[in-house]
């Protein structure tokens, strides 16, 4: 038993669309006995496998959210081989807010995982999603953007595997996605995760599962959402879930490795000398920190302690000490026929 507090308004195993909410408890003075809605739609058809595909763990990242909403509606039974668990806005007090963190208890629901049954509403529905819905699926989605803060270009996040299956089925998923980026992490992951993210839910639960990160800034870049649709149903054709698509030519991926963040030692006004994908050197001088409150003070310098490219970079003029200004990668090993 999973011991959840959440009830779903939908069945898992009936054939057939659903939609409806799953209900987080939610006691509060204008409702005693209320609960939140999180949306959700279950398409089941047939032999197949489990997918399940969400948006909005964070509520300020978008084109994750309208992509999966796009699916529920485009999607019938009929479309589908297996079980497709849709999720737009699994943070749904965040994604309503337009906010990383929940306005009903301040939860970064990416950093609470594995969740708590009995905690506050984000910790439930951390908890849900690790004790529910991953032991449901055989393959995960997680869709993500820089958020309010950052931006990144499309981008494939995923591990390399604890078996050469395991391995195999990641780069499947890699290869169908089709996104210009991938970053492949070196360490970490499978049953014995510890990470509080929905990627280390997955992991404990044995599921295949990557995540993506789609630009941010908090806007809809229409280029990234078309990329972004362009790709869930490519991973729906090439697990078998959607036979009557025809997907189109691949254009490839550049694998990476984390290098490490960039960050604003000083108060002001960011203006970036970088732009994503730009060659990056060790010490160079890659932005600077402006204080319009002393026109005649000299900008703060910001010099890279890496080498590799700019992957993302910070999308709001305003920094504090402790910002992150910019993340730099580097090309990945090439990869062996048996990774």
């Amino acid at each position: 038993m999973s011991g959840t507090s959440i009830s779903s308004e939908v069945d898992f195993d009936v054939c057939g669309k659903q939609s409806g909410f799953l209900r987080v408890p939610h006691s509060v003075h204008r409702s005693a006995y209320g609960w939140i809605p999180l949306p959700i739609t279950v398409i089941n058809n047939g032999d197949g496998p489990t997918l399940v595909l969400m948006a909005g763990n964070h509520g300020d990242e978008y084109e994750g959210q309208i992509a999966v909403s796009n699916l529920a509606r485009e999607l019938e039974a009929a479309d589908i081989r297996g079980r497709l668990i849709l999720l737009p806005m699994v943070n749904a007090p965040a994604a309503q807010a337009g906010l990383r963190t929940s306005p009903v208890d301040d939860g970064n629901l990416n950093r609470l995982f594995p969740g708590d049954a009995r905690g506050n509403p984000t910790a439930m529905i951390a908890h849900y999603v690790e004790e529910v819905l991953m032991p449901l699926a055989d393959y995960a989605v997680d869709l993500h953007s820089g958020g309010s803060s950052l931006f990144y270009p499309p981008t494939l996040l995923r591990g390399t595997g604890h078996s050469a299956e395991e391995a195999a089925a990641l780069i499947n998923l890699q290869d169908a996605f089709d996104l210009p980026y991938a970053w492949v992490f070196t360490s970490g992951g499978g049953r014995s995760s510890t990470a509080r993210t929905a990627m280390g839910a997955a992991n404990r639960k044995g599921v295949i599962n990557v995540m993506a990160e789609l630009g941010g800034g908090g806007e809809v870049t229409p280029d990234i959402l078309k990329c972004t649709e362009r790709g869930l149903r490519r991973i729906l054709h090439r697990l078998g879930m959607l036979p009557d698509y025809t997907p189109d030519e691949t254009r490839g991926t550049r694998e990476l490795n984390d290098k490490g963040s960039v960050y604003a030692y000083a108060a002001g006004l960011f203006e970036p000398l970088k732009s994503i994908g730009d060659d990056v050197a060790l010490g160079e001088l890659i932005g600077l920190i402006h204080h319009p409150d002393m026109p005649e003070a000299e900008p703060d310098r910001i010099t890279s302690p890496y080498q590799g490219i700019a992957l993302c970079r910070r999308a709001i003029a305003q920094v504090v000490r402790g910002d992150a200004v910019y993340q730099i990668a580097s090309d990945a090993e090439p990869r062996t026929d048996q990774e």
